[in-house]
């Protein structure tokens, strides 16, 4: 077939499909991109950007906690769920409308319908209309995993409905350990909810450095969230105006909702995959080259739905690669080998680079730097928190491996730490570097002493380090 409908047909408008049709579009291309819910994808409108509008508004309470030791009264002060709720709506439509207005002047269109492959450049819409495309990039993304089943689940909510109930869990249960069930754990516990997270394992926050891990469930705690660590889910059933919840070891919890955060998979059901031999991979996500393409030559899938590194700026990135290779002539792939990550609990957590263990488990000898204090901001307000900060160094060259954060502005410092290890930076360039102080970023340039790792780290002075 010589002639066809359009250059590139997208399915899925979220972060990596709204990229790469802007960026073909700019390339000449003739390209239609197709939504059945809201343009803007998991990230704007269910994800990322109403988390962070729902994590800013828990810190109010520690910050009306920490000004008293300042000087100021806050007495009398209150908090509006449906306040917070309408808001952040008012500011997803309005993203929305920027991402849908920006697809419009880059000369896309937009098709409000489902959409599924029926052909190696063929789609069919929901309404029927049949489009032939050169080529076909599919950006679907996730959605929840609900886990294995059990009597009530269907009671459960995911992080979907979180952001519109209509009332506010004064109890809430939250299933998992991973980022989105610490961190909603963690907004409700500071939008006043009592808070227990149930996990069938000993440690939060697989895949994350040990000490890390181990750290973040002491502050939790401190922060009053309670765990259930080594247990499952067996059912969720109605009691009165709540949920009674059935641990696997027979003990029942009582709770005004259940959040169920176990992670997410990928959307791949009912697209047509089959039809035209689009391979999965194990975990059932669309298997790609290091160009997005899938196992049919005309089809490419970028972002979550590939299961690669499941991040937003990631899903960016592919789109963009995707554009620049397929429809500018500008080859190139995404490097995936240093990504600053956050955990917007409370305190955050900023990870960029390699786990201790990840790292010896390369064969890598390492040498570890870490350090553990009392913020500055604490010394009047009083609250009990800590900043905790880790180096993983190799040996070999001095170069800077991972670079670990608990604390306020840890995702701030973890994106500029990023530049410094996608330059290769070394331990003697980090001290070098010349302190800011008073800060808590300063303490990345003036440690000096070498940890083990099991080391126990001495008391900390009260307030940052002074830069000596």
């Amino acid at each position: 077939m010589d002639h066809f409908d359009v250059d590139l047909f997208v399915i899925g408008a979220g972060s990596g499909g709204v990229r790469a049709a802007r960026i073909a579009a700019g390339y000449g291309a003739k390209v239609k991109i197709a939504e059945e819910y809201r343009v803007g994808g998991t990230c704007v409108i269910r994800g990322c950007v109403p988390k962070k509008l729902f994590v800013y508004a828990s810190r109010f309470a520690h910050e009306f906690e920490d000004a008293a030791g300042f000087g100021w009264n806050v007495e009398g002060v209150s908090f509006d769920w449906p306040t917070l709720v309408a808001n952040k709506d008012k500011e997803i439509a309005r993203l929305e409308g920027a991402y849908r207005a920006n697809l419009e002047r880059s000369g896309v269109e937009i098709i409000a319908q489902r959409a599924v492959i029926e052909g190696p450049h063929a789609v069919r819409l929901a309404d029927g209309t049949r489009l032939t495309a050169r080529t076909i990039l599919i950006a679907t993304g996730a959605r929840p995993n609900l886990g294995l089943d059990f009597p009530g689940r269907e009671l459960g909510i995911t992080s979907n409905e979180a952001f519109h109930l209509e009332s506010f869990p004064q109890r809430i249960i939250v299933q998992g350990a991973g980022y989105i069930a610490l961190e909603f754990a963690s907004l409700f516990a500071g939008l006043g909810a009592q808070v227990t997270v149930v996990h069938r394992g000993d440690k939060l926050l697989r895949g994350f450095d040990e000490d890390i891990r181990a750290r973040m469930i002491d502050e939790m705690k401190q922060n009053g969230i309670g765990f259930e660590l080594n247990a499952t889910i067996d059912g969720i059933f109605a009691f009165e105006s709540g949920k009674r919840v059935r641990l696997n070891d027979g003990r029942d919890l009582f709770a005004d909702e259940v959040m169920l955060a176990i992670g997410r998979v990928p959307n791949t059901i009912g697209l047509g995959l089959d039809t035209v031999g689009v391979e999965l991979n194990e975990a059932g996500a669309i298997a790609v080259d290091a160009a997005s393409r899938t196992s049919v030559p005309s089809i490419y899938a970028v972002g979550d739905v590939t299961d690669r590194v499941n991040l937003t700026p990631v899903a960016i990135r592919e789109g963009h690669a995707f554009a620049d290779t397929v429809f500018g002539g500008k080859p190139w792939s995404v490097n995936y080998d240093v990504i600053p990550t956050a955990v917007f609990t409370e305190p955050e957590i900023g990870v960029v680079g390699l786990p201790e263990a990840e790292a010896r488990a390369q064969g890598r000898r390492v040498d570890i730097y870490k350090t553990d204090f009392r913020p500055m901001k604490a010394t009047l307000s009083g609250r009990v928190t800590r900043v905790f900060m880790k180096l993983v160094v190799d040996q070999a060259d001095d170069r800077v491996l991972g670079v670990h954060l608990i604390g306020e502005g840890s995702a701030e410092i973890a994106q500029i730490a990023a530049i410094a290890l996608n330059l290769s930076a070394t331990k003697a360039d980090f001290d070098r570097t010349m302190a800011l102080h008073p800060s808590a970023a300063e303490e990345l340039v003036t440690l000096r002493g070498k940890h083990a790792s099991s080391d126990p780290l001495p008391e900390a002075s009260t307030e940052v380090t002074p830069a000596l």
